[in-house]
């Protein structure tokens, strides 16, 4: 007699336009082992490979009988482990553990005040989008489980987010994770939190309460190993912006606080504008309650992504209201954000002048600093000191430089 068939479950993507991807039906069965059949445009060259860790994957999930189908379009090992692990999960399956030995290196901690210009944002249950992210050298690369992920594939995309953390190197990018509004981006936590991302994005956020419990619930996940793991809420609603502050201050782990202007005017029932108009209020609050919390202010994403004269105009405006970087959403807008966000020769150079004369006063025990026959201001050397510090981390002047 043939093995009797149990509980089954699907996961994956599959069709003629699918790549970098694969399809995976999971069938449990009460005996007869391990059927594996296998369908791969790559088969002559990782096949056999393929079978060998489909094979190594349902041991360590501690499954004794299963008949696996896979349909693989060029898959590479961390997605197809993801893939079949979430079809396991969905069909039953609650045992062992899926994770396969880490080979992306932990980088060194992420600083508090790093730059983050840039942040591109990668669909979490989309392979193809995860593997070069980092070639396209964005300050940070956000593994997105919210928005771009269907609300009955998150379960999958959790999966994939995890290996992604552990296999994928994203060069110098920050990695940071949107998880979805709670209570269910707690079971984002619960997965994520383990591979040691740097910094996690809150959407949503409209009480200083759901910060604290995303930071309770990470202190809880990292146990007797504490690393750096940076908070970033969103601010989506007019309540949230009413309650900004007291988000921004929440608690220790807040290192920057950003908006989201889509959801923002659907709140206020209005369309968003190509000049931002209607949340220009609301962006300006966003910088003072940054400010006076003393994290980092990132604007919205510029969402025309082929206007890239449009985005030129809005990064440059952005930049004069205080905010430090803003979000993209394909990697031809990180230049421009980039150059956005970077002071000019011209400012860079009427700076170090002004720190120069400040120096010099500072050095002849003058309570007056001039530069020629103008009188500089405390407020404006201030913004000069800051400004040089800024490029000085840009790498636009030399340290040595001192003006």
């Amino acid at each position: 007699m043939g093995s009797r068939s149990g509980p089954q479950g699907e996961a994956g993507q599959r069709g003629d336009d699918v790549r970098s991807d694969l399809w995976v039906r999971f069938e449990v069965r009460k005996d007869g082992g391990h059927v594996i059949e296998l369908q791969s445009k790559v088969e002559a060259y990782y096949g056999d490979a393929t079978r060998r860790q489909v094979a190594s994957l349902l041991s360590a999930l501690e499954v004794p009988h299963a008949r696996v189908a896979i349909e693989d379009k060029g898959a590479l090992p961390f997605m197809i482990a993801a893939r079949i692990e979430a079809a396991a999960r969905r069909a039953g399956i609650d045992g062992g553990d899926g994770r396969a030995e880490r080979t992306a290196p932990i980088p060194e901690p992420s600083a508090r005040d790093r730059l983050r210009r840039s942040r591109l944002y990668l669909p979490g249950n989309e392979p193809k989008y995860l593997v070069n992210a980092g070639l396209y050298r964005p300050d940070g690369v956000i593994l997105d489980l919210e928005d771009s992920v269907h609300a009955q594939e998150k379960d999958v995309a959790r999966i994939l987010v995890r290996n992604a953390l552990r296999h994928v190197d994203f060069k110098d990018a920050e990695r940071m994770v949107r998880i979805n509004p709670l209570p269910a981006g707690l079971l984002d936590l619960e997965m994520i939190v383990p591979e040691a991302p740097d910094l996690i994005l809150v959407p949503k956020v409209e009480n200083p309460d759901e910060i604290r419990q995303v930071d309770q619930a990470i202190e809880r996940l990292q146990g007797d190993a504490p690393r750096p793991l940076w908070l970033m809420p969103i601010i989506e609603t007019a309540c949230g912006i009413e309650q900004a502050f007291a988000i921004a201050a929440a608690c220790k782990r807040v290192a920057a606080l950003t908006i989201g202007l889509e959801d923002y005017a659907a709140d206020l029932g209005v369309p968003r504008s190509a000049d931002g108009g209607e949340s220009l209020v609301a962006r300006g609050r966003i910088v003072n309650a940054a400010k006076a919390a003393d994290v980092q202010a990132i604007d919205s994403v510029y969402g025309q992504v082929d206007d890239l004269e449009g985005l030129e105009t809005w990064a440059a405006e952005s930049s004069a209201l205080g905010f430090e970087g803003m979000g993209c959403l394909h990697p031809r807008q990180i230049e421009i954000i980039h150059r956005g966000f970077s002071p000019t020769e011209a400012q860079i150079e009427r700076a170090l002048r002004i720190v120069a004369a400040f120096d010099d006063a500072q050095q002849r025990g003058l309570g007056v600093v001039s530069l020629g026959s103008k009188m500089i201001d405390p407020p404006v050397v201030l913004q000069a000191q800051r400004l040089v510090q800024r490029a000085r981390k840009l790498g636009l002047i030399e340290d040595s430089t001192d003006g």
